[in-house]
């Protein structure tokens, strides 16, 4: 059996609380430094991880060969080989600095985990990532690693809220519109960290949607965190006044936020929308409220912003992916890691030497009909062209593709089949066909809570039918 420590989760709180306690001053401290100090400290952290990952994970020692760890500079990175989730999740028992983390042991963990938090061999944060969007991932850290992941999410509230005077005793008051399952990691936080300094009051995105009014009325918290198409919901909530509370703050994560759901947001609190990005791998941006260029915590993510052929992409283009080496998790090495997120690289601030950039969104996986290739985009862009739609989900078929919606107001459906047949036929796809149907909400996955655009066809006996069965 797995050694899985579930303490009394008043022992974990006070545990997660004192090591994120211990990080934000420092992680506050380095928002501001400029690029010259921030490479320092970069470089420091940078061999740190090397020097883990070569003495104690067998798949990065043969990777990194004899590098000179004491004299590795920030311009040598480009000569690694890039890490992808699907090696990762093969060799993940060579991955890993720690020969207990087994892949088998990490499942086990996370199988007993799904509802209630828990450490694997009384030191590790296990999490799962991926599984609406993809091929599943699994990441491990220990408890001061999660910790510091954590800070980094929440530091820029807290630096405004100590500029504003300090948050309350009882810590940074956030509700959270996230995941479920402590097994996702903003579901992990979301169970554990009960401050101070950060005081997190969890409305699953899971339950029905008065259930979450309810919980959010009754925290009354000043800063309001949830994915973009639930925050959308709420504030159509709040201008039916069954929504009452009044943020000083509503920040967006998980999902791509659109200029509608922007707008409808700011219009409906009052407030501008700060747009985070946050991975479990480790990287994290936030926005200026109201802005749309994020700035990243280079100080514990190193983000190389590249093409296909994983060359840098200069100033003004968008990124095909982007190479993660996380500094901070030297349990499970990321080194030059590869995100299929699309960043558009921003000018320099004056203030500090972070990397700035706009999130473009997912780098979405192909549909393919036999030799024929299909960018989602194709079928994304007859969507963004009615503004009745607001949300959707595409499962690929045989022949075109099936496609929910949500729908605000009137909607031709035939109209819009025609168009993403016809966007369909011009990038190749013969005699496609397509299905459209408004519905009331579309299928959310049952831990993160988060919607996955679009399903490919699966092949063989078990193959998704147009309405049918949820890929897995």
């Amino acid at each position: 059996m797995t050694e899985t420590y579930a303490p009394d989760r008043s022992v974990l709180r006070s545990r997660l609380s004192g090591a994120i306690g211990a990080h934000m001053p420092g992680g506050i401290e380095r928002l501001g430094w400029d690029a010259g100090r921030l490479a320092a400290y970069q470089r420091g952290r940078l061999r740190a991880l090397l020097a883990r990952a070569a003495g104690h994970s067998p798949f990065h020692a043969r990777r990194l060969g004899r590098i000179d760890v004491g004299r590795f500079e920030l311009a040598d990175l480009a000569g690694l080989p890039v890490m992808t989730k699907d090696q990762m999740m093969a060799e993940f028992g060579d991955v890993v600095t720690d020969p207990r983390l087994r892949r088998s042991v990490v499942d086990e963990h996370l199988a007993a985990s799904v509802s209630e938090p828990g450490l694997l061999l009384g030191e590790y944060v296990c999490l799962a990532s991926g599984g609406s969007s993809g091929l599943r991932g699994v990441f491990v850290q220990t408890l001061s690693e999660y910790a510091e992941f954590t800070m980094s999410v929440a530091r820029r509230p807290m630096a405004a809220a100590i500029a504003a005077g300090g948050p309350p005793p009882e810590g940074l008051r956030v509700a959270m519109v996230g995941a479920a399952s402590p097994v996702h990691s903003s579901g992990f936080a979301a169970a554990v960290a009960d401050g101070p300094p950060v005081h997190i009051i969890p409305a699953p995105v899971t339950l029905p949607l008065a259930e979450i009014v309810a919980r959010l009325n009754a925290a009354g918290a000043p800063a309001l965190l949830g994915y973009p198409t639930m925050l959308r919901q709420l504030a159509g909530e709040r201008r039916a006044g069954r929504l009452r509370i009044a943020p000083t703050s509503v920040t967006t994560l998980g999902e791509p936020l659109t200029p509608a759901d922007a707008g409808s947001i700011t219009e409906a609190f009052g407030v501008g929308v700060i747009d985070m990005f946050v991975s479990t791998e480790g990287l994290v941006g936030h926005s200026e409220p109201g802005g749309t260029v994020l700035s990243f915590g280079s100080d514990l993510c190193l983000a190389e912003l590249v093409d296909e052929r994983n060359r840098p992409v200069p100033a003004g283009n968008s990124s095909a992916k982007v190479l993660v080496t996380n500094l901070h998790n030297l349990t499970q090495p990321l080194i030059r890691y590869e995100l299929t997120d699309r960043f558009t690289p921003a000018p320099a601030a004056p203030g500090h030497g972070h990397l700035r950039a706009s999130v473009d969104g997912r780098n979405d996986a192909p549909l393919r009909y036999g030799d024929v290739e299909v960018h989602p985009l194709v079928i994304r862009t007859v969507f963004t062209k009615a503004p009745a739609i607001r949300e959707y989900q595409v499962r690929q078929t045989e022949r075109g593709v099936a496609a929910d919606l949500v729908v605000d107001g009137a909607l031709d459906t035939a109209a819009v089949a025609r168009s993403v047949e016809t966007s369909l036929r011009a990038a190749g796809v013969p005699d496609p066909r397509a299905e459209v149907r408004v519905v009331s909400a579309v299928e959310r996955h049952p831990e993160t809570g988060k919607v996955r655009r679009f399903i490919p066809l699966r092949t063989g006996p078990h193959a998704t039918a147009a309405w049918g069965t949820k890929p897995r």
